[in-house]
């Protein structure tokens, strides 16, 4: 970054800064919950091309790169059409609504050249010169080659056209300005073509492809700073979404992928379960719309690089409280091992093991909290068309007895992981908007 580049982005940053300062001390709404729907409709991302349509080859490329860029995830709103866009996506600055990607040519990209599609997915920049916002995560698009945004475009015009323009984004001042944009930028993207690596295999360079394009797992799976950008020297070490977690993916035994092996990968990728994890919340969707609707290539592929990567640091952690698994053990008693079963073994591809669980072990334990307090829904998927669900125990449990119960399973079975504050479960049913529960118990409160 040269010394004028540096300038300017220093000085994006103080006015993004000034513009936080401003929110964090008035009155904030809270933002509405990211919506999920039940019934989005992928099956259009699986209907297939004839040989007898004209470019049939590119667009098939581009079905299968729309797959695998879950663009069906975002641009679809509960009770919506494929890709009119419209869901609303929650950032810590403001709810940012999808754009619609059908064909339309007044509301879609109906219109738009392969010139401009390009630019958006390799720069961040829009059809009219606008700069988008990073929650349409280009910084990850952008190196994906000419000829795959090509094929993409392509495919999209193929789409049903739905007329349709999603509400006005909700962000915080100056960030509602898009021009602000041009800060952020600055200081955290630079666009960039893939580069393969001569000395990996070309199937190990197809995953990193993906992985790092248009995949985007690194979008959720990195942790992020303070202005949301991905955090470049902690790539794939699991992070914040929402309030869900998404999980460590490099090879470390405790809370990554270290203990699965490249067959488990790619089936969790195909089914949604394996022998180790059932895949609910976020991560349910984009099994569902994406990954369960790649080719056997591409999910062994993205496998293969996935098992390369070297394990995150595991540092020392502090002991459980014994009065808390004492209770927590208690608990999970009466209300988790009639699935989990009393050693937590569960019953694998149904009731996912507790033991040696990495999801269960993550340094944040939003994403468990969240689980027992709201439930989860695994995502079906063709091999495995059961979404099976865990009920909400927040009508049942206190924010003591949760957090007492998270932090017996966090630390059983060979799991080893910090100990879940009571206070921690509080913000987080509150921010769940679920109902307080009131009797009192002798739990005590580790926040």
């Amino acid at each position: 970054m040269d010394r004028n580049h540096l300038r300017a982005g220093l000085i994006g940053l103080a006015v993004i800064l000034t513009g936080l300062a401003s929110w964090a001390t008035s009155p904030n709404p809270p933002l509405p919950a990211h919506p999920v729907s039940s019934a989005t409709p992928s099956s259009l991302l699986v209907q297939p091309i004839a040989d007898t349509t004209p470019n049939a080859a590119q667009l098939r490329r581009g079905q299968s790169l729309a797959i695998a860029g879950d663009c069906m995830a975002c641009h679809v709103r509960p009770g919506g059409q494929a890709f009119a866009g419209g869901l609303g996506l929650k950032t810590p600055f403001g709810v940012i609504y999808s754009a619609n990607i059908t064909s339309d040519r007044e509301t879609g990209i109906g219109g738009w050249t392969s010139d401009q599609f390009y630019r958006a997915m390799h720069n961040g920049i829009g059809a009219h010169g606008e700069n988008l916002y990073p929650a349409f995560p280009y910084p990850w698009f952008s190196s994906a080659s000419r000829a795959d945004d090509d094929a993409i475009l392509a495919y999209q015009k193929t789409t049903p056209a739905v007329s349709y323009r999603p509400p006005g984004n909700r962000l915080l001042f100056p960030l509602n300005f898009r021009f602000m944009v041009k800060g952020w930028n600055l200081l955290f993207f630079r666009p960039h073509d893939f580069q393969a690596d001569r000395g990996q295999s070309a199937e190990w360079n197809h995953g990193a492809y993906l992985v790092k394009g248009l995949a985007h797992c690194g979008d959720c799976h990195t942790p992020t700073n303070f202005l949301g950008a991905s955090q470049s020297n902690r790539v794939l070490r699991g992070g914040l979404v929402d309030t869900w977690v998404a999980p460590d993916l490099t090879a470390n035994v405790r809370t990554g992928l270290g203990g699965w092996s490249v067959d488990d990968i790619t089936e969790y990728l195909k089914s949604g379960r394996n022998a180790h994890a059932g895949a609910g919340g976020p991560m349910g969707e984009a099994v569902s719309d994406s990954t369960s609707l790649m080719t056997d290539q591409d999910r062994h592929a993205i496998a293969v690089y996935l098992k390369s990567q070297p394990a995150s640091p595991d540092g020392a952690l502090p002991a459980a409280d014994p009065g808390a698994m004492r209770r927590g053990a208690a608990i999970y008693s009466d209300a988790c091992a009639s699935c989990h079963l009393e050693d937590g073994v569960g019953q694998p591809q149904f009731f996912p093991p507790l033991g040696h669980n990495a999801m269960l072990q993550q340094a944040d334990p939003t994403g468990l909290e969240h689980v027992v307090l709201a439930g989860s829904r695994m995502g079906p998927t063709a091999t495995r068309p059961s979404p099976l669900t865990m009920p909400s125990f927040a009508w049942k449990l206190t924010d003591g007895e949760i957090a007492d119960v998270s932090t017996y399973i966090r630390n059983s079975w060979g799991n080893r992981a910090t100990p879940v504050s009571t206070s921690k479960v509080r913000d987080l049913r509150r921010h769940l908007g679920l109902r307080t529960i009131h009797y009192t118990v002798n739990s005590g409160d580790q926040g």
